[in-house]
């Protein structure tokens, strides 16, 4: 027996026509018989089995797909390919969508985005106006929250947290919040600096990561030699004195990774 029909109330977002649903029986604790629920393109995009369900004014199209004990409310938008299931939950204004896959007990909510390749699992969380994007994978009790952006090929896992404006890509592995590190404003533009652990063919490394800059510490301490021709040499002091500050407060975290 279906769970849950479309009804003819529809609305149309970005060209694509969605249907308001109803339950056609009890949905676990979520929905009511006769209940309705949120908006789906059609009835591939919301398994008509389990107890997964699409609540209030959350939508999901495309060839996107919600099944088990997932849930899908607020004004949450799961679009794409991508798939929420398990015991996940997608809530408030959160988006997850291209090929993204958010499962297992993980939570994605406030205005976080997830998309590309990207997984977020386990008991993970994912919320404020955090991204996670590319081949990214966030997962355990770990937690991407702030303005942080976890991409490329990064991990993030364990009890890790990551926060603030930090920027977490390439091979970074961060299993604990102490492998990373979030330094700012510094220097002439205010920039937020984030160094962070990597691991690639069993070596542990770092990069640190200033705007569109990033590098080895010792690259930086190179390149700060000679930055900021066009200004008076005072101010060359002043944020040459901030950089190496923060590559004094870094080089001992990278020690202890290394070890």
């Amino acid at each position: 027996m279906n769970k849950y029909e479309l009804t003819d109330e529809t609305k149309v977002v970005y060209g694509v026509t969605l249907h308001r649903i109803r339950a056609l029986t009890a949905v676990g604790v979520l929905a009511a018989a006769g209940q309705l629920g949120g908006w789906v393109e059609s009835e591939k995009n919301l398994e008509q089995s389990g107890d997964a369900w699409v609540s209030g004014n959350a939508r999901v199209s495309g060839d996107a797909w919600v099944s088990g004990n997932a849930q899908v409310s607020g004004d949450a938008w799961v679009f794409g390919d991508a798939w929420v299931f398990g015991d996940a939950w997608v809530y408030g204004n959160a988006w997850v969508y291209s090929d993204a896959r958010v499962y297992g007990d993980a939570q994605v909510y406030g205005n976080a985005w997830v998309y590309g390749d990207a997984r977020v699992s386990g008991n993970a969380r994912v919320s404020g106006n955090a991204q996670v994007s590319g081949d990214a994978q966030v997962y355990s009790n770990a937690w991407v929250s702030g303005d942080a952006r976890v991409y490329g090929d990064a991990w993030v896992y364990g009890d890790a947290q990551v926060s603030g404006n930090a920027r977490v890509f390439g091979d970074a592995r961060v299993s604990k919040t102490r492998h990373y590190l979030l330094i700012g404003p510094v220097g002439s533009e205010d920039r937020t600096v984030t160094i962070c652990r990597t691991r690639a063919d069993d070596t542990t490394g770092h990069y640190v990561q200033a705007g569109c800059w990033a590098g080895t510490v010792d690259q930086l301490a190179e390149r700060i030699t000679t930055a900021w021709p066009d200004l008076s040499e005072k101010k060359r002091a002043r944020y040459r004195g901030e950089y190496e500050a923060v590559i004094a407060l870094a080089r001992p975290r990278i020690q202890r990774w290394v070890k």
